[in-house]
């Protein structure tokens, strides 16, 4: 039976995802078709998940609230986010999942970069910087810094996510670990110090950080600035831009005259497209013929991306 695979958003035009999901999906062997569904306003998006003619869809900007929103069953990492990445049909129920964080975080790890202890910085209050933050709290961080445009504002994001997290934790019985390298549930909620501030009012947490993430759409249009001012930045410090397929962005570019390690956003594409594919397999109950590793090999090379 061919399934239908979708990733849903406004623009896509840049992205590998089809040729990436496709080319893992051929090499296994299975009918699954995956193909763009750019959608330019809400209500087409809207149209395209209340149709449900998919097996499951990936979502990016501007769309991952209103896919949580129709989802009518949201785990953890969709609940912690405010927002999905994956939905996926299961009889009945639309299941919202988010692997942003996840496939953020795998890609760093496979650059060298240990979050055992680390002050990561996360720019952005969107469901992408939601993930993530999630996400290094969940790989050992020891704090994790929420930063936004409007202090304010940032506080009450910061404080709604880690009131839900709470909540979550302690529900019910604590969850193990979900892989090796991880730590428990409760244990981050526990162990991680997560705290806030503005671009304008950070200036200590940006030049203290061992990692900088940009989740915030900056970089995407011709000209964007960095969203805080990269004077802070020095070597030994590790630089993520979540924006890829728009050139170099600013911050990339000012980072890495800065000495910074600096990577961009194609990795945590090919990784968080693993762990969609992972998640998949293991719902459709699919033989998986490779491991994790493979798996990213094999996405990165027909993206053409040298990672």
């Amino acid at each position: 039976m061919r399934e239908k695979l979708y990733l849903l958003g406004h623009p896509i035009g840049h992205s590998k995802s089809p040729i990436m999901y496709n080319a893992l999906y051929g090499k296994l062997g299975l009918s699954w078709e995956y193909a763009p569904m750019d959608c330019a306003t809400a209500d087409e998006a809207r149209a395209f998940l209340d149709a449900r003619d998919f097996m499951s869809i990936n979502i990016t900007t501007p769309y991952k609230p209103l896919a949580y929103d129709a989802a009518t069953v949201r785990a953890a990492t969709a609940k912690l986010a405010r927002g999905a990445n994956v939905l996926v049909k299961r009889g009945d129920a639309l299941i919202a999942y988010n692997v942003d964080g996840e496939g953020c975080i795998d890609y760093l790890e496979r650059t060298g970069f240990c979050f055992a202890g680390a002050h990561a910085v996360v720019c952005g209050t969107g469901p992408t910087a939601l993930s993530i933050l999630h996400a290094c709290a969940i790989a050992g961080a020891k704090r994790v810094v929420l930063v936004g445009r409007d202090k304010d504002r940032t506080r009450e994001v910061l404080e709604s996510y880690v009131e839900e997290y709470g909540t979550l934790a302690y529900a019910a019985i604590n969850p193990p670990a979900a892989r090796d390298g991880r730590l428990g549930f409760r244990q981050a909620y526990d162990q991680v110090d997560f705290a806030y501030g503005s671009y304008a009012s950070s200036t200590q947490a940006f030049s203290a950080a061992d990692l900088v993430i940009n989740a915030t759409p900056l970089g995407m249009q011709p000209g964007d600035p960095s969203p805080f001012d990269t004077a802070v930045l020095h070597e030994g410090q590790t630089v993520f831009d979540a924006v890829y397929g728009h050139g170099v962005t600013a911050l990339v570019a000012k980072a890495t005259a800065a000495g910074c390690a600096v990577f961009d956003g194609r990795g945590m594409l090919v990784a968080q497209a693993v762990a969609t594919a992972v998640m998949l397999l293991e719902i459709a109950g699919a033989d998986v013929g490779f491991s994790r590793e493979e798996m990213f090999d094999i996405m990165a090379e027909a993206a053409g991306f040298d990672l």
